[in-house]
């Protein structure tokens, strides 16, 4: 499963508002090979569901995950920090082994 901060809802909702998606709108969260640390997130606004797509929801948002994807970011959640640090989403991932400096990519 995964899960999504009270930040992170707030802050997907006001995203959608901003950009105009439907109520058939859900965020899909995957992962591919590639940034500093071997396997980089994805994430974006997408309506149209695949084969081996897995749902979840949480706090009244759709999370839809690729099932190879999932082996990954399974116990995952999903949170916001509008910080001084850096503002924006990020991914806490108990399978990740270690993490790059920006936070977009990890390793295994």
């Amino acid at each position: 499963m995964i899960t999504i901060s009270e930040n992170a809802k707030k802050y997907i909702h006001q995203l959608m508002e901003k950009e105009g998606q439907s109520t058939d709108s859900f965020v899909r969260v995957g992962v591919k090979g590639g940034g500093c640390s071997g396997l980089a997130y994805e994430m974006k606004f997408d309506q149209e569901m695949r084969e081996n797509d897995q749902v979840f929801e949480d706090k009244g948002v759709k999370l839809v995950v690729e099932m190879k994807s999932l082996l990954y970011l399974y116990g995952t959640e999903l949170d916001y920090s509008g910080g001084l640090n850096g503002k924006g989403l990020f991914f806490n991932n108990p399978n990740a082994s270690r993490t790059c400096a920006c936070g977009e990519s990890f390793a295994v």
